[in-house]
This record gives C-alpha cells, sequence and structure tokens, in this order.
C-alpha cells in the first residue's frame, strides 16, 4: 500500500466518498469532538439501572460486592481500551462497526454470525428495557405527584414514551443526537446524585441488617448468580463504541483514537461517580431491606422522587436512541448493501417506525422485562462487553504467549465465560417468579 492509499485510508476518505456510506447513521459524518465521545459513551453506559445497584449488593454482600463492581469496572475499562486502539490497527480501514472488527479476526461469514446476533441482542434488549423504565417513570411522577388522581395503567405511559421515540428516530446520524445525549448524560449524573445524596441525608436506620436477602440457600444462590447479570449489564456501552468513534475524524498523523480514549476516560470517571456511591450508601443505609430501585426506597419527599424520575426519563430517551442508532444503520446497510434498497427518507420511515413500534409492542406486552436485566447481562453483554474484545486482541494483535498482555486477556475470558454460564441461571428463576401472577398489559 503507497503512502497516498496510507493517508486516504486514514481519513476515511475512501469510505466516505460513497454515497451508501455517506447515507448511512455511522459513517454519514465524521466530524464529532473528543467530548461527543464522552457524552454518547456517559449515556449509553450508564443505564437507569445504576438505581437497581443497591439491591444488586443486597444480594452479592459487602465483601463479593464490592470486588465484582470494582473488578467490572477495571475490565471493562480495559476491553473498551483495546475496542478504541483496534478501530484503526489496519492501516487505510476503519472498523466502524462491531461486526466489522469481528469478520477481521474470524472471516466474513463466521465473524457475522458470532457478533451480530449478540449485539442485535444488547442492542434491543435495553431498547425494550428503556421503554419500559421510561414508561414506569412517568407513571411513577403521575402517582406522586397526584396521589388521588385516577388510576392509569402502566401501558398508557409507555405508550407515551414511545410516541417521543417515533419522532427522535428520524434524526439521522450520531452527531445530530449529541444535544439529547448530552442531555442524558447530565441527567444520569443528577438523579445517581439524587439517589445517594438522599440516602445519605436519610442516615442509617437502627435496625439495619447486612445479612443474606434470601432466606433460603437456595434464594441465596440464585440471587447471587442473578445479581452478578445486573452488575454486567450495566456495563453495556462497548457495543456501540466503535460506532461512536466512527463519527470522529482521523488522518495519520490524528488518529481517531487519541479524542476517543480522552472521552472514553472522562465517561469512566462519571461511570464511577455514579455507579459506586450509589450502590455502596444505597447498601450501607437500607441493607438488605433495599428495595430493587433506590428511589423507592426513599419515598418522601415527593419532590425530589419526581425530580429524580423526571431525570431518568430524559435520560433513557437519550440512551435508547444512542443504542437504536446501532440497529438503524445495521438493517439500514443490510437492506441497502445486500438487498439493492435505495437510500431514500421513505426506507428510513418505514425502518424505523417499524423498529420503535416493535419495542413499543413488547415494552407493552412484558413490562416485567426488566428481569430480563440479569439473563440479558449474562447471556449477552458479557461476551460483548467482557471477553470478545480480549479475543479478538489475542487474533489480531497477537501478544507474546505467556506475556503480561496474554495472561490479562486470558484472564478476562475466564472471568468473562464464567459470569456468560452462571448469571442467567439465577436470572431464570427470577424471571419464573415474576411471570407466574403476571396480566398481560395491565
Amino acid at each position: 500500500m503507497t503512502e497516498v492509499e496510507k493517508k486516504k485510508g486514514g481519513s476515511g476518505c475512501n469510505e466516505t466518498s460513497n454515497p451508501i456510506n455517506n447515507w448511512l447513521p455511522v459513517t454519514s459524518s465524521r466530524t464529532a469532538k473528543w467530548y461527543y465521545s464522552a457524552f454518547h459513551n456517559v449515556t449509553a453506559m450508564v443505564g437507569a439501572g445504576v438505581l437497581g445497584l443497591p439491591y444488586a449488593m443486597s444480594h452479592l454482600g459487602w465483601g463479593p460486592g464490592v470486588t465484582v463492581l470494582v473488578l467490572s469496572w477495571v475490565i471493562t475499562l480495559y476491553t473498551l481500551w483495546q475496542m478504541v486502539e483496534m478501530h484503526e490497527m489496519v492501516p487505510g480501514k476503519r472498523f466502524d462497526r462491531y461486526h466489522e472488527l469481528g469478520q477481521e479476526a474470524f472471516g466474513k461469514k463466521l465473524g457475522l454470525w458470532i457478533v451480530v446476533p449478540q449485539q442485535l441482542m444488547v442492542e434491543v434488549g435495553v431498547n425494550i428495557v428503556y421503554m419500559v423504565t421510561g414508561g414506569k417513570s412517568l407513571q411513577k411522577i403521575y402517582q406522586t405527584a397526584c396521589p388521588n388522581c385516577q388510576n392509569l395503567k402502566t401501558t398508557y405511559f409507555i405508550m407515551m414514551f414511545g410516541a417521543l421515540q417515533f419522532v427522535l428516530s428520524f434524526c439521522p446520524n450520531f452527531n445530530s443526537i449529541t444535544i439529547v445525549s448530552f442531555l442524558a448524560a447530565v441527567m444520569s449524573l443528577s438523579y445517581s446524585t439524587i439517589g445517594w445524596g438522599a440516602s445519605v441525608h436519610k442516615g442509617i436506620a437502627p435496625e439495619v441488617d447486612y445479612s443474606p436477602r434470601a432466606s433460603t440457600s437456595t434464594g441465596r444462590v440464585f440471587g447471587f448468580l442473578s445479581a452478578l447479570g445486573d452488575v454486567a449489564f450495566a456495563f453495556a456501552g462497548h457495543n456501540v463504541v466503535l460506532e461512536i468513534q466512527a463519527t470522529m475524524p482521523s488522518t495519520p498523523g490524528k488518529p481517531s483514537k487519541k479524542p476517543m480514549w480522552r472521552g472514553v476516560i472522562i465517561a469512566y470517571i462519571v461511570v464511577a461517580l455514579c455507579y459506586l456511591p450509589v450502590a455502596f450508601v444505597g447498601y450501607r443505609v437500607f441493607g438488605n431491606s433495599v428495595e430493587d430501585n433506590i428511589l423507592i426506597s426513599l419515598e418522601k419527599p415527593a419532590w425530589l422522587i419526581i425530580m429524580a424520575n423526571a431525570f431518568v426519563v430524559v435520560h433513557v430517551i437519550g440512551s435508547y436512541q444512542v443504542y437504536a442508532m446501532g440497529v438503524f444503520d445495521m438493517v439500514e446497510s443490510y437492506l441497502v448493501k445486500q438487498r439493492n434498497f435505495t437510500p431514500s427518507w421513505t426506507l428510513r420511515s418505514i425502518v424505523r417506525t417499524s423498529y420503535v413500534a416493535l419495542t413499543l409492542f413488547l415494552g407493552i406486552t412484558f413490562p416485567f422485562f426488566g428481569g430480563l436485566l440479569g439473563f440479558f447481562g449474562g447471556f449477552a453483554f458479557a461476551p460483548t462487553t467482557y471477553f470478545l474484545p480480549c479475543i479478538i486482541w489475542l487474533i489480531l494483535c497477537k501478544p507474546k504467549r505467556f506475556g503480561l498482555s496474554w495472561f490479562i486477556n486470558w484472564i478476562c475470558i475466564v472471568l468473562g465465560v464464567l459470569l456468560m454460564i452462571l448469571a442467567p441461571i439465577g436470572a431464570l428463576r427470577q424471571i419464573i417468579l415474576q411471570a407466574k401472577g403476571y396480566e398481560f398489559y395491565s
């Protein structure tokens, strides 16, 4: 490859000159700044699930809980660094999508089959969870602000939240949702601060108990395993990190990995400021009686609960779009490149409206979908976040056998595989228990 070709490839010119890539959500705009990376990564990473971390701690206990959370933060930061580094590891080429990196490592066909189903499971799963979370937060605002008003079904509030997503889904690419993503990032820090700050103000109750939450040994084991999945679900940003990096300009002298990594560091500092205080303070104050949402345990004052839930709504509005953009790009790429559809506003309208309608339907049909957090956290999030980047790194970068890098990657792989196997077992039992008394469209 000539120097001219390298420069051309490094700048992304060879891809953006293609009219189809100029139309697709991920590659249509490469003007993002480093702080765009920070906004998008915080929005993708810090979900409303952070409010359930004290509940996970009540199943894990102090020792294992602190270890699992801190270890997850360290491992996922390391695997995120690997993905940022591998984005342009081949001269003249950018791996703009997770599956493209997978194809480079495993081959064109096998790479697709390994990465795409898991990535879709994560992105669609998160969008359904956020559809339900947004609706339930709106319902909580309504019930708290007007306790004597007529009780409305959860379905109606999920539909209200979904209506807004129909409108926002027409934003063409990642850069067009930067303001939404910025607001979402600010909101995540805000409601997390309310969660642990209000807990500190409430103070530790005299009767607080830190013994295992479940009364039976079977319940303790399954609760522990399910909690592992809840923690895994909290670190899901890897599924869109290459797509976020693809929006950045890059030249041989100024590769995109530098501003991207700067944004990731800021994002992970925010993640630590959100996750650790909420998890530790919430568990310290309420012990094993903490609810699965720390805001429910707080109960009063009403204005604080309303404010926190409003912040949650704004955050999941942005988070939904960040994850949906990856799905939009995947589906639109397939239709245009493989099925030879003409890139058009009509095609985009049909794809995006259909997708939002699908997640809305599944959300109102299965509003206990939040119970699947542990299942998806182990089954899909663990591979794409904890160990798939390590496997790709070993294949493509070929670190020295039995060297430090080799050992670190294999440790991450072993821990990730154990998480993938164990977490869904506990979560499946929880899903069965929750579904017993469920009534459709309640």
